[in-house]
């Protein structure tokens, strides 16, 4: 009874911002519509999924039923849930610690115990997280500890808290200049792929993370993607897997990197087109992995602007077979990247395999439909160049017989 009225307590204090417009609970996942209404991702796609076009809370006709991640309330409803059960456990507790303890914790020696207790307090308010985030000493603090320690369980904390203060505005910069400086011995880089390795699944995912958002400019991009071991853990990350949240990081991240031919040659050489092929087949079309087939169909799309991409996803018959079954089956950001693979494969490259494998799963009817419906129109001038080459293939395929049976009519 007592525990009921602590919920029931915790319920009505329930900032609304946090609650969803549709099923008033508080939001994991917050999106927005081009209406500027922030739904939780769940209730939205529901509602979408049945066919609806309006934005639920003002009724607007949505001219687009894009959503935008909202980055910003998701990282305050975090930091109110943290607050809010330390509040619940021990509202006294002996655990917190003051600005001053804080500042000491950064300067002291590390150990797992005192960074947890500097989680703790970088949680507790927005305020203590500014106070840490926006301090240049206690940044590049962490980042040199980072960059010496091979203790897995220091790095892994050292990773949460920079992955704290990557939500921070000018983060992206300081961390990228101090991740990637060069330093005496051991790196940064190292460090992460080291977490990427023997790390939890969390800090693994952290990490991936962490890698994408420094990867601002072709330097970066190189430095992360030839660093020895990292490219391979972000591809084990993606491939081996089984956390859709850990399969999306590791594609992101790899996205992100993979802006050179000599990455995607090293990506293919690793399997990345077989890993997104059973990415695709093994994922059912549920609205919670909606983002993986996405990023997964843009990965397919990188690697296809290479010769060996091409080469690579025309030999792979599953993965060829799986892009086509998913065109109008996840959303138009999905559809729009297997259009352009289909494309480079079967009207770039002209390779027959494919143009085969396209039509014997009814290609031509999926590219028609894609055609009929909103995408864009580069899209569209696509499916018009597919559908003639199809429509050529299945003409051949028709005439096949016949010219077999003819060909040994002796003339008079």
């Amino acid at each position: 009874m007592a525990r009921e009225k602590r919920r029931e307590e915790l319920y009505v204090t329930v900032p609304s911002l946090f609650r969803c417009p549709i099923s008033m609970d508080v939001m994991k996942s917050p999106v927005s519509l081009c209406t500027g209404v922030t739904y939780d991702r769940s209730s939205i796609e529901k509602w979408l999924a049945l066919g609806h076009k309006t934005c639920p809370a003002t009724m607007q006709t949505l001219p687009s039923t894009h959503t935008t991640p909202n980055l910003t309330l998701r990282r305050l409803i975090h930091l109110w849930l943290a607050h809010a059960e330390v509040s619940q456990a021990s509202p006294l507790s002996s655990s917190a610690i003051s600005k001053q303890q804080a500042v000491d914790i950064i300067n002291g020696e590390f150990d797992s115990d005192s960074l947890a207790k500097l989680i703790g307090f970088m949680t507790a308010s927005e305020e203590n997280l500014k106070f840490v985030a926006l301090s240049n000493a206690a940044v590049s603090r962490f980042v040199e500890v980072l960059a010496k320690s091979d203790e897995i369980r220091i790095c892994e904390v050292i990773v949460e808290i920079l992955d704290l203060i990557s939500t921070e505005n000018g983060a992206r910069e300081r961390l990228n200049e101090l991740i990637l400086k060069s330093g005496d011995g051991r790196d940064c880089l190292s460090s992460f792929a080291l977490v990427l390795q023997k790390g939890s699944t969390e800090s693994k995912v952290k990490s991936a993370k962490i890698l994408e958002l420094i990867a601002v400019n072709p330097e970066s991009q190189r430095r992360i993607a030839e660093k020895q071991g990292l490219l391979y853990e972000l591809y084990s990350l993606s491939a081996a897997e089984t956390d859709t949240s850990a399969v999306e990081a590791g594609l992101s991240a790899l996205l992100a990197i993979s802006t050179t031919r000599p990455v995607k040659k090293e990506l293919i050489r690793l399997g990345i087109v077989r890993a997104v092929g059973k990415i695709l087949s093994g994922y059912d079309y549920s609205s919670p992995v909606r983002r993986v087939i996405e990023k997964a169909l843009a990965m397919l799309e990188t690697v296809a602007t290479c010769t060996e991409g091409r080469g690579a996803i025309s030999e792979d018959g599953e993965c060829v077979v799986e892009i086509v079954r998913r065109l109008m089956k996840c959303s138009g950001v999905a559809t729009e990247h297997g259009i352009t693979v289909l494309w480079s494969v079967c009207c770039l490259a002209r390779d027959p395999s494919a143009q085969e494998k396209v039509a014997k799963v009814n290609g031509l009817t999926k590219v028609l439909l894609v055609m009929q419906s909103d995408c864009s129109g580069s899209t569209r001038q696509m499916c018009g160049e597919l559908v003639k080459v199809l429509r050529a293939k299945s003409t051949k395929s028709n005439l096949a017989p016949y010219e077999t049976r003819t060909t040994h009519i002796t003339p008079y």
